[in-house]
């Protein structure tokens, strides 16, 4: 499982290094593409396997479902660790998240978030979110 919230910095070729901790669970080789709330989502290749099957199974004919699958894949690719453990994020990717130099990289179960370090400060403060408001309404997902 994908936990814990890291530190590290871009290096001059947009390179960053995959913390160890994470490194085991997302493999060698994984699948970056654009996230949700101004992140970068990360998946290994058996959970981007399994979140693609479900992006096909989208109705074509609907435009959100269109639009949600486009989003994910047009900007998706596949990275790989090198030796000393880092990966080479796409220029694409590094602008649309917003990443400059410091990041904070996330687990979050069944993949991993890359947040530029001032737009995770942001959106994890407690004037941004109340978990005791999130945790009410998660009574309607049954947890």
């Amino acid at each position: 499982m994908l936990i814990g919230e890291f530190e590290h910095s871009l290096d001059a070729k947009g390179r960053l290094i995959m913390p160890a901790k994470l490194r085991e669970d997302i493999g060698e080789t994984f699948v970056v593409t654009k996230g949700l709330d101004g992140c970068l989502f990360a998946f290994s290749l058996t959970e981007w396997a399994n979140f693609e099957e479900k992006l096909k199974a989208l109705p074509l004919s609907n435009k959100n479902s269109r639009e949600f699958t486009r989003f994910f894949l047009s900007g998706a690719t596949e990275c790989e660790i090198d030796k000393q453990g880092r990966f080479l994020i796409p220029n694409n990717l590094r602008e649309a998240a917003g990443l400059e130099k410091e990041i904070v990289i996330i687990g979050v179960g069944t993949r991993i978030e890359i947040w530029s370090k001032d737009k995770w400060q942001k959106y994890s403060s407690s004037d941004n979110i109340s978990v005791e408001d999130i945790a009410e309404n998660m009574t309607m997902l049954g947890i």
